[in-house]
């Protein structure tokens, strides 16, 4: 589904402004808790021509298991050493309470209730439902006051036993305007402790910013105080000054664009962009996707408008220093699995930078 309408092409660019074996697979090991690699034996390497491959673990979101053990084979699995870590990954491994009460089911008997049209036997489960979220609140408060961020020096070891490094964190409802300093900073050195360079979040503001300078501004504060940066991710609200704001308001307020989402927003300076920002920008997410005259679908590496193939050749050349994050979110088709479809796309990512 290529647009024949010219998104302009990485040589072209060149001309107007004048500038001039992937890692090993890991055979899944089905009793999780125990990953199948030997550590600082063999350990994966998708770092081709100084542009380092990673990946974000929400990609595998769809996997059944979600422990911190099973996250770090599938990266494995992958042949990827370097990551943008999800929070949820991380607090799975601190234990915190499971919250596995159904929403749907409690909100549909609560609307019942209001109305008063609910039944004496649907009033005693909505009682039950409404018990099990006054016990999952309680846990969840007592975990809060407990956890301690040096507890993920243990989880960064594993991974970096494994040949994986954490150069990205995306801690899970910690970082917004509801949150307080506390809940931040727990977030930012959490980051640290884990060995990433930035912590990331969607930009502020409804529905993701750029209309909440006054959080940026606090964010970018409590980041120069915690000696981290903040990188700000976006999806179709992106535009090549859509983060400009941000970035005024403090060194630590970064960059974390979406290339896919960038194209389908409609963009196409896209190699002007990161000639410009290469140096705010702290790290990437790469996807596939059309173009909004093409539907702004969700492909395979490869087959939709995204020019994943010269920008990647343009990070190579000029030797940017950001990582490129594999975001996998593209059906998986019937014949195939996750981890398959991301080895797919790491390979057309090294095909592309080894040409």
């Amino acid at each position: 589904m290529k647009s024949k309408k010219s998104i302009l092409t990485r040589r072209k660019f060149f001309k107007n402004t004048g500038i001039a074996a992937l890692g090993l697979s890991f055979g899944t090991n089905k009793s999780w808790g125990a990953p199948a690699y030997i550590p600082n034996l063999l350990k994966p390497n998708s770092k081709i021509n100084g542009i380092q491959i990673g990946v974000i673990t929400y990609s595998f979101w769809g996997m059944e298991d979600q422990s911190a053990e099973a996250t770090l084979q599938y990266i494995l699995d992958c042949g990827i050493n370097a990551i943008e870590l999800m929070g949820n990954v991380a607090e799975n491994y601190l234990r915190k309470p499971q919250y596995e009460i159904d929403r749907r089911t409690l909100n549909r008997l609560k609307r019942l209730d209001r109305k008063k049209e609910i039944s004496r036997d649907e009033k005693k489960q909505l009682a039950d439902l409404k018990q099990q979220q006054k016990s999952y609140e309680k846990a969840a408060t007592n975990w809060k006051k407990n956890r301690d961020p040096n507890d993920l020096f243990k989880l960064r070891k594993m991974f970096n036993d494994a040949g994986v490094e954490i150069y990205a964190f995306k801690p899970d409802d910690l970082l917004g305007s509801k949150n307080s300093d506390a809940d931040i900073n727990y977030a930012m050195k959490a980051g640290k402790v884990l060995g990433a360079s930035h912590v990331t979040l969607e930009l502020p503001g409804p529905p993701y910013g750029p209309k909440d300078p006054e959080h940026t501004l606090r964010l970018g504060k409590l980041a120069e105080k915690n000696d981290i940066k903040v990188a700000y991710h976006g999806h179709t609200q992106q535009h090549a000054k859509w983060w400009d704001t941000a970035l005024k308001q403090s060194e630590s307020n970064v960059m974390n664009p979406d290339l896919g989402h960038y194209i389908a927003a409609g963009n196409t300076d896209v190699f002007e962009f990161l000639s410009k920002m290469n140096k705010k920008i702290y790290s990437m997410h790469i996807k596939d996707r059309t173009t909004p005259a093409n539907g702004q679908d969700y492909t395979p590496f490869g087959m939709g408008d995204t020019p994943i193939v010269d920008v990647l050749q343009l990070m190579r050349d000029q030797k940017y220093s950001f990582p490129a994050t594999v975001e996998y979110e593209y059906k998986t088709p019937k014949n195939s699995t996750i981890i398959n479809e991301i080895k797919k796309c790491v390979d057309y990512c090294k095909d592309a930078l080894e040409s």
